[in-house]
Order: C-alpha cells, then sequence, then structure tokens
C-alpha cells in the first residue's frame, strides 16, 4: 500500500486517509522549518506501517521544498534512528 501524503497548510498537518480514517502528522511552522509535533494514526490502523509511510511523506515534501524539521513527535524521534538518510533534513535549534 502507498500513501498519497498531502500537506495541509491551513491546519498544520500532513495526512492521508486510510479506509476512511485520517492519519496525521501535526506541526508548528516558522520560516522553512516544521516542527513536527505529533503524529497520529487511527487505532484500527496500526501495525501496519501507515505511521512510518506517513513519515516518509512528510518528510520527502518537506525536503523537496527545502525545508528542514524538528523532530518533537516521539514516533519521529524513532523513525529518525532506522532511517538515518533524514538526519540531513533536522535543523539544529540553540
Amino acid at each position: 500500500m502507498s500513501l498519497e501524503v498531502r500537506n495541509d497548510e491551513a491546519h498544520k498537518k500532513f495526512h492521508a486517509t486510510v479506509n476512511g480514517q485520517e492519519a496525521v502528522i501535526e506541526y508548528a511552522k516558522m520560516g522553512d522549518v516544521y516542527n513536527l509535533l505529533h503524529t497520529f494514526v487511527p487505532e484500527e490502523l496500526r501495525g501496519q506501517g501507515i505511521a512510518e509511510q506517513l513519515a516518509i511523506g512528510a518528510l520527502d515534501q518537506i525536503q523537496r521544498q527545502g525545508g528542514r524539521f524538528i523532530p518533537s513527535c516521539p514516533f519521529i524521534q524513532t523513525f529518525l534512528k532506522h532511517h538515518p538518510e533524514y538526519q540531513a533534513g533536522v535543523a539544529h535549534t540553540s
């Protein structure tokens, strides 16, 4: 299954619809930096790799736009440990 991940800038979320339900990564944005705050997948859809696909879609979009991200969400932090190829996109805050 391949997810179509969309960025809803008005509601500050990356999202995908699966079986009529929405999986989301909520964010705050300053300039070109996305602070990824929370990942949510409905309980019925968990365990299918949806959160990982959602993360890949969101991070790919951020990088294509030349943006960077802050992995505040615990899921995104864990995701980065398994996908070090996305580490270059992390915005370092001081």
